[in-house]
């Protein structure tokens, strides 16, 4: 396997910007990713911080707007889709678990679904405005950095709970040293870059992440596609928020 094939596989999942093209990716390969997930994490970063850079003659609400829509087209809002299945699945299945899992299966999004994507769409477009208005813009990459820093950790601690899928791989095969270190290096790297309100959106994001694991680990007995998704989200919202409160202060 060549050294930029992990980055490439995880651009490719995580994102929706061109890659050549790769062929079959085996299981293995998909774990050896996981290393890369927090360098991903960073190129989505600075493509938002190019965005934000282009758009500062905008008033920084509309510039925070397209910078958030740009942010869910990267993505291809794959993690907005987690999130608002693991809303329905944790409404609905009022504690159970089977029932959680099931409801979180279903192809429709229900009423808490649709608030969970509008609120975190609300509270990114906030805080990212804020960020501007500050000129603290350099959180943004620090956010996207922690979303899938997390997202490598996530599936390093958590037992995967559907025997089948992406997520399986990655947990099973995810190199730990390698991931572990590219996380913490790169969250640290961005966090730094960015000065204070980097600093902040780290622990910020750090914490969510944390409660998120807990929750899951708690409901499930560990994590799925769209709870991994759904964590992603809640982090880089936390990260921003924290972001935006201490560059505010």
């Amino acid at each position: 396997m060549t050294p930029l094939r992990p980055l490439l596989i995880a651009i490719a999942f995580l994102t929706r910007l061109p890659v050549p093209p790769l062929g079959r990716v085996s299981d293995r390969e998909s774990g050896a990713s996981l290393a890369a997930y927090p360098l991903a994490g960073a190129l989505i970063g600075a493509l938002l911080y190019l965005a934000a850079a282009l758009t500062q003659a905008l008033p920084p609400l509309l510039a925070a707007a397209l910078v958030t829509v740009l942010w869910a087209l990267i993505t291809g809002a794959l993690h907005l889709d987690g999130l608002a299945d693991s809303a329905d699945a944790w409404v609905g299945g009022m504690g159970d678990t089977a029932r959680t899992l099931a409801i979180m299966k279903e192809p429709s999004c229900g009423p808490a679904g649709v608030t969970a994507i509008v609120g975190a769409l609300l509270l990114k477009t906030g805080a990212v405005a804020a960020l501007l208005d500050t000129g603290a813009a350099l959180a943004i990459v620090t956010a996207a950095v922690a979303g899938r820093a997390g997202l490598t950790l996530l599936f390093l601690t958590t037992p995967y709970v559907r025997p089948s899928g992406i997520g399986e791989a990655l947990s099973h095969y995810g190199p730990p040293g390698a991931s572990l270190g590219s996380a913490v290096a790169v969250t640290l790297l961005a966090a730094m870059l960015a000065g204070w309100p980097g600093v902040a959106a780290a622990g910020a994001g750090a914490a969510m992440l944390i409660a998120a694991q807990h929750a899951m680990s708690r409901r499930l007995g560990g994590t799925t596609g769209d709870t991994a998704g759904a964590s992603v989200e809640l982090t880089e919202t936390a990260a921003l928020l924290g972001a935006a409160a201490q560059a505010a202060g």
